[in-house]
C-alpha cells in the first residue's frame, strides 16, 4: 500500500499572496480543512488550515466583532497565516512511513511532493483510517474470523489452508499481537457456510473468539462463539 494509492490526486493549491478570506472560501466551498501554498512554479512553500485561521481570530475575538475580523481576514495575506516548515511525503513510499510521520510529528495532514517539491497531492488522517478498513475489508462482503492462535512458524499458513480446502477465499488477513496472545484475522468469502467453517476451525483445535458476516447490502450479523 503506497501512498500514490489513496492519497488525493492534484489538490488544490494557493498562493502567498491570497487574500486569508479567499482561501477559508476555497476550503469551505470544497470542504477542505487545509491548503498546500505554493510558488509560481508549483513548488510548495507553506500549509495553512482552517486551525491556524481559528487560532489567529480567537486572539483577536475579545475586541473586534465579526465584522472587524472578517475585514481583518480579507485584508490579512496568507503568506502571514501559514506555516512553512511543513512535513511533507513522496508519493512512493509505503503508507504506513506517512501514519507514521503523523503521529511522530503530530500532524494530521501530509502534502504529497515530488523530488523537485512539486505538489503532487494531500494525504490526511481520514485516508489512513480508510486504507485501514480497506486492508481489512471491513465495508466487503465475507465473513470475519478472529482465531486465537499459537506465535510459532507456520501457524499462519496452517489456518489459511483450512480455507483453501474448503474452498474459501481469503479476502483479508493479518496476524496481531497482544496481551491476551497472537490472534488470526481471516476475511473470507465462499459457499461453505459459517456453521460448517467454524465446526472446521473448532474441529483442528482454533478457539474463535469473534465472528462477523458482512452482507453485500452492507449489513451485518454477528454469530454467537463459544
Amino acid at each position: 500500500m503506497y501512498v500514490k494509492d489513496h492519497m488525493t490526486r492534484s489538490p488544490k493549491t494557493i498562493t502567498e499572496d491570497m487574500k486569508v478570506s479567499t482561501a477559508l472560501d476555497i476550503m469551505q466551498r470544497n470542504n477542505f480543512h487545509r491548503l498546500p501554498v505554493v510558488d509560481d512554479s508549483g513548488k510548495l512553500i507553506g500549509l495553512i488550515t482552517e486551525g491556524l485561521v481559528s487560532d489567529s481570530t480567537n486572539s483577536n475575538a475579545t475586541t473586534l466583532d465579526i465584522y472587524e475580523l472578517n475585514y481583518l481576514l480579507s485584508r490579512t495575506l496568507v503568506k502571514d497565516l501559514m506555516i512553512t516548515k511543513v512535513h511533507t511525503i513522496s508519493p512512493d513510499v509505503l503508507l504506513e512511513e506517512a501514519a507514521a510521520k503523523m503521529l511522530a510529528n503530530r500532524v494530521s495532514v501530509l502534502p504529497v511532493v515530488d523530488e523537485g517539491n512539486q505538489v503532487v497531492g494531500i494525504i490526511t488522517e481520514k485516508d489512513i483510517f480508510q486504507a485501514f478498513l480497506d486492508l481489512m475489508g471491513y465495508h466487503h462482503q465475507g465473513t470475519r474470523f478472529v482465531l486465537e492462535c499459537r506465535d510459532v512458524p507456520g501457524e499462519f499458513a496452517d489456518a489459511a489452508k483450512l480455507f483453501a480446502e474448503a474452498n474459501a477465499n481469503l479476502e483479508s488477513c493479518a496476524v496481531y499481537h497482544t496481551e491476551r496472545g497472537a490472534e488470526i484475522v481471516i476475511k473470507a468469502t465462499g459457499e461453505i457456510p459459517v456453521e460448517d467453517m467454524t465446526k472446521i476451525l473448532v474441529d483442528h483445535g482454533y478457539v474463535i473468539t469473534n465472528i462477523i458476516q458482512t452482507n453485500s447490502d452492507g449489513t451485518t450479523k454477528h454469530y454467537p462463539v463459544k
